[in-house]
């Protein structure tokens, strides 16, 4: 059987914005998910980041400042659980279905070494694997359709469910959902090596970030700099 009829782990944050090295995670949900999409383990964390979120962030989520100062748990040990739990998945070599992988793992490098935690990597040995990234994916096997590619855009795109969007449990739900009809409707992707599968994204991801870095310097802005590793940005020590 190919990937998409097995068991996968589905993640995904909220967070205060979208500098991974920066901003901080607000609320995440970690879903096990059968070969036939039923929900089987639901994990939530809703975290105190001990910054304001601010007013931007909060109106996509819909969680305020005030809301986690009341009834937030600390970064610290809500981190170290959500590490943890995503090891616990790779290590039993489940697929790890993240929508754009990329900054939702790099954010949760960045709050790990933040708090003196252990990354994933260094729980697992090596870099994240095996991650589904229905994103990359979905540029990969069918790079020239026009129109948006956030989430919402994907579910309505491929028919798949979305209940409250930009809340974490229901994103990594439609995330995987969106990722099991691309393994359906593409044979080129449903092969039976979830590991096979992450090279491949690894070297799309890598393309697809050659041509919007071109793209962007074709339109005026020839200092464009596009992050191609994936699904995790290097962390860069600062000096």
């Amino acid at each position: 059987m190919s990937w998409h009829q097995e068991l996968l782990v589905s993640f995904d944050l909220e967070t205060t914005g979208t500098d991974v090295e920066q901003d901080r995670i607000v609320t995440a949900a970690l879903i096990r998910m059968e070969g036939d999409g039923r929900a089987v383990e639901k994990l939530t964390w809703l975290l105190d980041p001990g910054v304001p979120i601010p007013d931007e962030a909060a109106a996509i989520h819909g969680i305020s400042t005030a809301y986690v100062q009341e009834h937030g748990r600390s970064p610290v040990t809500a981190i170290e659980e959500i590490a943890e739990a995503l090891a616990e998945a790779l290590r039993a070599d489940i697929p790890l279905v993240v929508m754009n992988a990329r900054y939702d793992l790099s954010l949760l490098d960045r709050e790990c070494r933040r708090h003196g935690l252990r990354t994933l990597t260094e729980r697992l040995g090596h870099e994240p694997a095996p991650v589904i990234d229905p994103l990359v994916l979905d540029k990969h096997v069918d790079r020239y359709r026009k129109g948006k590619r956030a989430l919402q855009a994907l579910c309505g795109h491929y028919g798949v469910r979305l209940d409250g969007a930009h809340e974490a449990g229901a994103d990594a739900a439609a995330a995987a959902g969106v990722a099991r009809r691309i393994g359906e409707k593409f044979p080129a992707v449903a092969i039976p090596s979830p590991r096979a599968l992450h090279a491949l994204q690894e070297q799309a991801a890598a393309e697809q970030a050659a041509a919007f870095q071109a793209y962007l310097r074709r339109s005026g802005d020839p200092q464009a700099i596009i992050e191609p590793a994936w699904p995790l940005i290097p962390y860069q020590a600062r000096a």
